[in-house]
């Protein structure tokens, strides 16, 4: 009987600690194909049917997929190494699927038609239809629509919202062009869309609107002067 028990104690340790810590599990190798964009059509079955495909935004390469599909959301997580109670970004095609996922608050018409398309993550109360994990629990989401050709044709193609990360390792640098992409997720991702070199160096400003001030999360391409003049009242920044 206590040889039972302690195997239960042990398997339940077992259990414990990959919820606890899911990066324990190792992300399964893959064979990863790089592809131009005139192979586009591979990117979009691929993640229609729940594949992580990287591929160039306006600001840096991403690391993609169906922002509903939880298993998908999991995988990336596991490409990048990356703590899972860290949300991952939302992007996509139109103004039109913002109420899908999304509850505008005030100041975000204001800003989307200055900054929409382009490089302004903007944090809002997210909608049950995405799951707790692409937020990493939390109670909203950050979403914005990228100033980019490719990365357009392909969210108005896969018609729903996709999460995307920047395309590198956590704690590494991120890409800029499909061979830095390579060098970091081989055999974590399932295709790359080589779309040359990313226009943008910064990542895009990231701006909580859920806060009783506007406050900037993440320094970007969009500084605070300019996200004021728009709305007008003061924005605070989280490392201020």
């Amino acid at each position: 009987m206590g040889e039972s028990v302690q195997i239960g104690k042990a398997v339940h340790a077992v259990q414990l600690q990959s919820q606890l810590h899911p990066l324990l599990y190792s992300c399964p190798m893959l064979s990863t194909d790089i592809i131009s964009a005139a192979q586009l059509t591979e990117a979009i079955t691929a993640l229609r049917h729940g594949y992580i495909v990287v591929f160039p935004t306006d600001t840096l390469y991403g690391v993609a997929c169906l922002a509903q599909n939880e298993e998908a959301v999991r995988q990336v997580f596991l490409a990048k190494e990356r703590a899972m109670d860290v949300a991952l970004p939302v992007m996509i095609a139109t103004y039109e699927m913002v109420s899908d996922i999304a509850e505008p608050l005030p100041g975000f018409v204001e800003l989307t038609n200055q900054f929409w398309p382009g490089p302004l993550t903007l944090v809002l109360p997210k909608k049950p239809v995405l799951p707790d994990i692409a937020t990493g629990g939390r109670p909203s989401l950050g979403l914005r629509i990228p100033d980019h050709d490719l990365a357009l044709e392909i969210l108005r193609q896969v018609g729903v919202p996709l999460a995307i990360s920047s395309a590198n390792r956590s704690g590494q640098p991120p890409a800029r062009n499909a061979e830095q992409a390579w060098n970091q997720l081989k055999g974590r991702v399932h295709l790359i869309v080589d779309g040359g070199e990313t226009p943008g160096k910064e990542p895009s400003t990231v701006l909580d609107l859920t806060t009783e001030l506007p406050t900037i999360l993440r320094a970007g391409a969009i500084s605070a002067d300019a996200l004021s003049a728009i709305l007008d009242r003061p924005i605070v920044s989280e490392h201020a």
